[in-house]
């Protein structure tokens, strides 16, 4: 009769090839993690040292910049026609795209039978969500500033971002609708309210923290973004700030401009202009983690 316990035929097998495994394993996700880490820090530090050299060594006016518009003179060069841009951008971007988007994704949620064919929406929208910007950038030209003749205003513009948007508005509020349980639903039926009441007085609710965060987020994209912009015809050089129906330059398409200026000084006014839509960029996140917090009901 054998007398060997376990541990004596495990001491039988090497595990060292194993364990070195799944050490370079951990460490390539480590690795992976890190990169890209790694890389944002490195952009943000070479911005922050080139808007310093502009400020210090060159002599940028941080007043002038931010309440001029324009110039091919560097020192009277300034960025608020362009900030006005963006911020027009960003409201009709809201606009055009939050109903929508929470409407559709209602009616994926709430109202559509689970068949083959919502399926196929819902996956849909997912890929619309990781298509390429100046694809949109292209359909908007086709559609608004062509086929529509709305010509290269900045609702066109606001419209190609929209576009951008919808998807990933209708995504985040799927995810703060199917959060909200179902219980909470079939208790509001039992007291005899329709669907429609349900949806309006329960679930809605319950899910806007959820809506508006995703939503925030989406705008927080969408501002950033330069290519569907320039193919609507959005101008480089913002001279001055437009209304709804100009010609209008935004934030990255200004920065886009005077990155590829010869003079040295406009890439300092470039890199100053990063960092005031970084800034921005931060303010909408905080933004976005503010109302998840502070309105999440928890339900």
């Amino acid at each position: 009769m054998s007398t060997d316990t376990g541990s004596d035929l495990l001491s039988d097998i090497d595990l060292t090839w194993v364990k070195r495994k799944e050490l370079l394993f951990h460490a390539t996700l480590v690795s992976a993690a890190l990169f890209g880490v790694v890389m944002l820090a490195l952009l943000i530090l070479d911005v922050l040292l080139e808007t310093a050299v502009g400020v210090v060594v060159i002599g940028i006016d941080v007043g002038t910049f931010v309440s001029s518009g324009a110039s091919r003179n560097w020192e009277n060069a300034g960025f608020l026609p362009a900030i006005i841009g963006s911020i027009w951008l960003v409201l009709f971007t809201l606009v055009f795209s939050f109903f929508l988007g929470v409407a559709t994704a209602t009616y994926l949620e709430e109202y559509a039978p689970r068949s083959r064919i919502t399926r196929l929406i819902e996956a849909n929208l997912t890929n619309l969500a990781g298509v390429p910007s100046v694809v949109y950038g292209l359909l908007a030209l086709g559609v608004f500033v062509n086929g529509l003749r709305l010509g290269e205003i900045l609702i066109a513009g606001a419209l190609a971002l929209a576009l951008l948007v919808v998807p990933i508005v209708i995504v985040a509020s799927q995810e703060a609708l199917r959060a909200v349980p179902d219980g909470v639903r079939h208790g509001s039926l039992a007291t005899g309210a329709t669907r429609w009441q349900t949806i309006r007085g329960v679930v809605l609710p319950a899910a806007l923290p959820g809506i508006v965060t995703g939503t925030i987020l989406a705008l927080a994209r969408a501002i950033g973004e330069t290519a569907p912009l320039i193919m609507v015809g959005a101008v480089l050089e913002a001279r001055q700030s437009p209304g709804p129906t100009d010609l209008f330059g935004s934030m990255p398409t200004m920065i886009y401009y005077w990155s590829f200026r010869p003079i040295t000084e406009f890439h300092h006014l470039a890199a100053l202009g990063i960092l005031i839509l970084l800034l921005i960029l931060v303010g909408m996140y905080g933004l976005a983690f503010f109302v998840r917090n502070r309105y999440e009901t928890g339900v």
